[in-house]
């Protein structure tokens, strides 16, 4: 999953691609370099980001996923929160959605469903403006998170979205420190008991920056070595911004991994 953020102030590549032509060209080339699908998000969730008015979410996104679809017939995932763009990006012609509030907002449950598009739940605790204020949780995060993802696989459900429709994301770098995120690498199991596929996303985050104090522009091998370790457990998609290079470990370690698997 390649990530085209349309918005001034996502942390590693505001500004970059907020004009079609721009957002164009670099969605041809992250499906040039492998992507099998477009993650366009309209507004940042990054730590402390404000939320972004309707009007200015849909004025950023449904022209992209419109432009996506007709030109390179490309599976556009959407990544908001809100309900009337979740109905108006369906209509775009986006083949997913990708929520990082899990349909938590009023009205997003009956519009996902409405849809019939497979979606990503994700965990989050709190919203991106105040989330990493010193998070914490009394349990192991990956019960926490798992415990989580189950409740809102069962809303889900009940609101008529079948479990077969239905993505989960950890949410590496979402209300979570450091160790946080370490622990719910390393003890991924406790999500793929769910039973669903996994999305993972650390692509140049600031957990690579805390653990080997690189800055945003050279947190790449630390990414590389976290896409790889995802796959290993369990992850089936990997949301990133280096696409090339991420397919070409994940390619390596897959080569490795079905080895192993033919030989057991």
């Amino acid at each position: 999953m390649g990530i085209l953020n349309v918005t001034p102030d996502s942390f590693s590549d505001g500004n970059r691609h907020r004009e079609l032509d721009d957002a164009r060209r670099h969605a041809e080339r992250l499906l040039r370099e492998g992507a099998d699908i477009i993650d366009v998000g309209g507004e940042s969730t990054r730590p402390g980001a404000e939320p972004v008015a309707l009007e200015e979410e849909r004025d950023r996104v449904l022209p992209v996923v419109e432009t996506l679809v007709r030109e390179f017939d490309a599976l556009v995932s959407v990544d908001t929160s809100t309900p009337e763009l979740i109905r108006e990006a369906a209509e775009a012609g986006a083949g997913m959605l990708n929520d990082v509030r899990s349909l938590t907002r009023p009205g997003a449950l009956e519009a996902a469903a409405g849809t019939e598009l497979p979606v990503c739940l994700m965990h989050m605790c709190g919203e991106p403006r105040t989330m990493q204020r010193a998070p914490f949780y009394d349990r192991p995060i990956e019960r926490v998170v798992a415990d989580f993802l189950r409740e809102r696989v069962a809303a889900c459900e009940a609101a008529g979205i079948d479990a077969g429709r239905l993505l989960l994301d950890p949410g590496f770098g979402f209300a979570k420190t450091l160790e946080h995120n370490l622990r719910l690498l390393n003890r991924m199991d406790a999500l793929e008991a769910l039973g669903l596929p996994l999305l993972v996303g650390m692509s140049r985050k600031s957990m690579i920056g805390q653990a080997l104090g690189r800055p945003v522009e050279q947190r790449l091998p630390g990414g590389l070595a976290l896409s790889v370790m995802a796959v290993e457990r369990g992850a089936r998609i990997v949301r990133v911004h280096d696409v090339a290079a991420t397919v070409d470990a994940i390619d390596m370690a897959w080569a490795v991994l079905q080895e192993r698997s033919d030989h057991e």
